[in-house]
């Protein structure tokens, strides 16, 4: 645990080297802040149209930030030759993968914590309530939504050549299963075997990355979801992030490093 520990504290110092979380941080503040300061025909509803739009920018930065910092971990470590001498310590290959994978995962949740502590006072100063809970559960959710997109990522970099090849598949998937995924079923269907019978496959396989977007329950101040529920969706999602990550330490087992 202290290696994958080590690892995990060296992706995180790296993430914040870079100008990445910055200029996307800056960026959502700039937008939700000019949205924020127009007063549209005096609407007092206004305010649900800037939250949906922050949240909108807190889930688009967010994947671009985890995939992309995730994309490049293990190519980066290649191309500066600093691969092997990591496996010549007492590393193994597999507590490579958990360290870098907890490393991304920490440091997108960190990101995360500012996005919503930004979201939240931008609410309150609009609305003058800030209901923790449900930023609480909303936060959580989308951190464990990441988690299996790091996942998925970290195991694409080592069955891809390039990170910007891997981060350009991530992104379509992940965006197909955020905007189609859901509709799979629906449109299995209209159609006729085996299209039927392979649609349902794939509708029942793929990660349901929706399950986790709880924007609704903030944007029109809906009550609380059950903590039950949110154990069962965490442990949902905890299982398709620990299956990718076990794919990406059999792929790289039998990888060549050199």
């Amino acid at each position: 645990m202290r290696n994958i520990l080590a690892v995990a504290d060296i992706v995180i110092k790296e993430l914040y080297r870079r100008k990445d979380f910055y200029v996307l941080f800056i960026v959502t503040i700039l937008i939700c802040l000019v949205m924020a300061s127009v007063n549209i025909f005096n609407n007092p509803d206004i305010i649900r149209y800037v939250k949906s739009l922050c949240l909108l920018l807190i889930w688009v930065s967010s994947l671009v930030i985890a995939i992309t910092t995730t994309a490049r971990q293990i190519p980066a470590e290649r191309e500066q030759r600093t691969l092997l001498p990591l496996l010549a310590k007492p590393l193994s290959r597999s507590q490579l993968i958990v360290g870098k994978f907890l490393g991304c995962w920490i440091a997108c949740g960190l990101a995360l914590l500012c996005f919503y502590a930004f979201f939240g006072a931008l609410s309150a100063s609009r609305e003058h309530h800030w209901p923790v809970l449900s930023y609480l559960q909303a936060g959580l959710m989308h951190w464990v939504a990441l988690a299996v997109v790091i996942a998925l990522t970290l195991l694409g970099s080592l069955v891809f050549a390039a990170p910007s090849s891997n981060a350009t598949i991530c992104f379509v998937i992940v965006g197909g299963i955020l905007f189609v995924g859901r509709y799979l079923d629906v449109v299995a269907l209209s159609l006729q075997k085996p299209w039927q019978t392979i649609i349902y496959a794939v509708y029942f396989v793929i990660p349901h990355l929706e399950f986790f977007d709880m924007r609704k329950l903030i944007i029109h101040d809906w009550p609380l979801i059950q903590w039950r529920f949110i154990g069962l969706a965490s442990l949902y999602g905890v299982a398709y992030a620990a299956f990718f990550l076990a794919a990406a330490c059999l792929v790289f087992r039998r990888k060549a490093v050199n």
